[in-house]
C-alpha cells in the first residue's frame, strides 16, 4: 500500500527527460535543433503557451461553475426542506 502511495505523490519522468512528452513535438529539445540547422523561422512558443494558460483558465472556470451549482442545489433544497 505504501508503494502504491509513493507511486501517486511521485514527479513524473517527463519533467525529468527519462520520458517522451507526447503532448507536443514542439518540446521535443532534438526537434528544436533539427528547426535550428535547417534556418527554419522559430516557432512562436508564446502562442502555445498562452493556449495552455488558457485552456486552465477554462478547466477552472468550469470547476467554479460546478461547485458553485452544487452549492445552489443544496442551498434550495435546504429552503424547500424548511418549509415542510
Amino acid at each position: 500500500m505504501l508503494r502504491f502511495l509513493l507511486n501517486l505523490c511521485r514527479r513524473p519522468a517527463i519533467r525529468f527527460g527519462l520520458a517522451k512528452d507526447p503532448r507536443s513535438t514542439r518540446r521535443n529539445p532534438s526537434f528544436a535543433s533539427f528547426l535550428a540547422e535547417n534556418n527554419r523561422n522559430a516557432h512562436d512558443m508564446d502562442r502555445h503557451d498562452a493556449a495552455l494558460r488558457g485552456r486552465k483558465v477554462i478547466r477552472q472556470l468550469i470547476t467554479l461553475l460546478l461547485a458553485g451549482g452544487g452549492a445552489w442545489v443544496v442551498v434550495e433544497s435546504a429552503r424547500a426542506l424548511t418549509m415542510f
